[in-house]
């Protein structure tokens, strides 16, 4: 009925899954990701927790109408969060063996 050692298996390899899928976490505020738009008048640079660490807009960028320079921006900003999202979910899934069946972590 109730095997104590098939029991005891699966918490030590829950275990090593949980300290694995710590381990990606701390090393997603290492990655870094780039984007660009316009032609790279706008430069995103975030990190794998979908954080913006920097944010670039080029001298002739400025001299654009506003309306296009916010959509740049906003352009930039959701490619680059889009590009950490995508690495975050591979980095998950390969300690996870897509166990999780590409669902979407919040904040990974």
């Amino acid at each position: 009925m109730f095997n104590k050692g098939n029991m005891a298996n699966m918490l030590k390899q829950a275990q090593e899954m949980q300290k694995k899928i710590q381990d990606v976490q701390s090393e997603l505020e290492d990655l870094i990701v780039k984007a660009e738009s316009g032609g790279g008048m706008v430069k995103v640079t975030a990190n794998g927790k979908m954080e913006i660490l920097e944010l670039s807009i080029a001298d002739e960028a400025m001299k654009e109408d506003k309306e296009l320079l916010e959509d740049l921006v906003i352009s930039a900003i959701n490619n680059a969060i889009s590009k950490s999202q995508e690495e975050s979910q591979n980095r998950m899934n390969s300690v996870t063996g897509n166990m999780l069946g590409g669902m979407k972590i919040p904040g990974m």
